[in-house]
């Protein structure tokens, strides 16, 4: 009897230390050591175009823009959440995991079309860095290759911590909109009556809805989110943790978006004027006779500045790790550059060269812009779909979703790629 119980003791010691382990590390560590992969691609979520969009929905569409933005709130946790349970249970990326369930083939096509969609955002994120810079009358010529230099910089330091903490202090730069919202003095009654009033009926308000969509789920979140887990090393006893990082991660992207609609419906949305607000400028100058100059240009340069600068290390980060993962390359940023990760490395350096060079080039960017917007409309359904095509077949039972919450992930998720495909339809029609 002794000899058959030693192993079984032996086995249930290991197990009881694996798991105190697994506890001390999060006593010891702190919320730090789990927390951050889904603050910073939520507030990468919120960068230029996304900030311009949320400003042009106020002007327009006032108040009534709100709702959109509060209902989104669940819809993008739950897509996230998905990408915590699929990185932390499997230790796997996006792009692996899709290669590994469903062929080299389909991993190719999520992955090339993830790498066109990152080179074009990241051309968004370095036309706001230029905007800001340009604001307090310095050039783009040297604003963009300083921000290359550093976002570069920063990735190959060898350490994805450092790189995650660097990219939430530089994100939390986005909250300066709130100061601008609290400067224009919204008036309460005036937003509670506009959470009342849907103009359902509008084309126009519906296409700035499905804008809006566009703009907070986006596909190299997916990627990103999940690579980011599994370089950080999360073990199964984080995930509630992780899920309460990416809870609070939206709420603060959501609020964000929710301030700068609220900001722009107290000013330009009373007013009834509709001013171009395509650009960094045409942004602060419509503010200037609310807040003033100064005061425009310091709190929405540092808002868009902090948003490019985050958004275009994750997103870069995002399509590096999809694009290595479906290779089989070595993937990770714990590592200093070396022979075995040197390719991993180069296309993270690649993407934001050719977003600056495009640029600087001024390479029809208009045109270019219109392409990446229907590109992305046309990846976000995919990438949805592989997402719970993933969680129904990757994880195990304990770890899938079940019941009323399935059901209702699944809806709410198909009403998001809908929205997708409804925007290419108004994004065709601008060639």
């Amino acid at each position: 009897m002794d000899l058959k119980s030693k192993p079984l003791t032996k086995t249930r010691i290991n197990l009881s230390a694996k798991t105190k382990g697994g506890k001390r590390e999060l006593k010891k560590g702190g919320f730090l050591k789990v927390w951050g992969p889904g603050l910073i691609v939520m507030l990468a979520d919120t960068d230029a175009g996304c900030l311009i969009t949320a400003a042009q929905s106020g002007a327009q569409w006032g108040y009534t823009m709100v709702l959109p933005q509060l209902l989104l709130i669940p819809i993008l946790y739950m897509a996230q959440e998905m990408t915590v349970r699929l990185g932390i249970v499997t230790g796997k990326g996006h792009g692996e995991l899709i290669r590994e369930n469903f062929g080299f083939g389909w991993a190719c096509l999520s992955a090339g079309t993830l790498a066109l969609s990152v080179v074009g955002a990241l051309l968004t994120e370095f036309v706001g860095v230029a905007g800001v810079g340009e604001l307090f009358g310095i050039s783009k010529w040297i604003t963009i290759p300083i921000a290359t230099i550093i976002l570069v910089g920063i990735a190959f330091s060898g350490s994805y911590r450092r790189v995650e903490k660097v990219g939430i202090i530089v994100g939390l730069a986005e909250l300066a909109f709130v100061v601008a919202m609290v400067m224009v003095h919204p008036q309460m009654n005036e937003l509670l009556s506009g959470l009342t009033s849907i103009p359902l009926g509008e084309p126009s308000y519906i296409y700035l809805v499905a804008a809006n969509v566009g703009a907070v789920i986006m596909p190299w979140m997916i990627f990103y989110q999940q690579g980011a887990v599994v370089d950080k090393g999360l073990s199964k006893e984080t995930i509630k943790k992780e899920r309460h990082d990416t809870a609070v991660g939206t709420l603060i992207t959501q609020g964000i978006m929710i301030v700068v609609v609220v900001t722009f419906a107290a000013t330009i949305g009373r007013l009834g004027k509709h001013p171009s607000l395509n650009t960094v400028g045409e942004i602060v100058h419509a503010l200037v006779p609310f807040i003033g100059s100064w005061q425009a240009k310091t709190l929405i340069g540092a808002s868009m500045l902090g948003g490019s600068l985050v958004a275009a290390l994750v997103v870069a980060l995002a399509g590096t790790w999809g694009i290595t993962e479906v290779l089989g390359w070595k993937h990770s940023l714990n590592e200093h550059l070396n022979k075995k990760n040197f390719g991993f490395y180069a296309i993270y350096a690649l993407a934001h060269i050719i977003g600056a060079v495009l640029v600087l080039a001024n390479v029809g960017l208009v045109s270019l812009a219109i392409t990446v917007e229907v590109m992305n409309a046309l990846l976000l359904p995919i990438v949805l779909g592989f997402l719970l095509a993933l969680e129904a077949k990757a994880l195990p039972d304990k770890y899938r979703m079940h019941g009323f919450y399935k059901w209702l992930v699944t809806i709410l998720c198909l009403l998001v790629m809908i929205f997708g495909l409804y925007m290419i339809g108004p994004a065709t029609n601008l060639w």
